[in-house]
């Protein structure tokens, strides 16, 4: 029974789920927190760091499975982004990638938009996995 109960909690948390790996790519940061507040209310904006080496926007989700990165030029326009998520929820991305962009290979992905070609690639690490979104040269 005990069984039956935690796969029917999994299950509803898998389909609620919005890892979103939606290419902002070009958004200013006030579009970005615009976007987030809108479309992606399980994530919390957790800060800014801007210095000389680094400008990017974080923001995490409630559970503490996925934390986006939003790397910045100087002028605040998104050239990165740069998610990290929970081994576990891994397939659900693969899936929302091969849904969503033409597969490249094995864990990788592109895109074309307003004339660029934007590449996704997913990278496993030991306990999670990063997806990052940049354009292609």
């Amino acid at each position: 029974m005990k069984i039956k109960i935690a796969l029917t909690v999994l299950l509803t948390y898998l389909f609620t789920l919005n890892l979103s790996a939606q290419n902002l790519l070009g958004y200013k940061l006030k579009e970005i927190k615009s976007y987030m507040r809108e479309n992606q209310k399980t994530m919390r904006f957790q800060g800014l760091t801007f210095n000389s080496t680094f400008k990017y926007a974080k923001y995490a989700d409630v559970d503490g499975n996925q934390t986006t990165l939003f790397l910045f030029t100087a002028d605040t326009v998104c050239k990165g982004i740069r998610m990290i998520c929970d081994k576990s929820l891994e397939q659900h991305m693969i899936s929302e990638m091969d849904s969503r962009y033409k597969k490249q290979g094995k864990n990788s992905w592109s895109e074309e938009k307003d004339g660029k070609t934007y590449l996704i690639e997913l990278r496993e690490e030991d306990f999670s996995f990063n997806v990052t979104i940049t354009l292609k040269d």
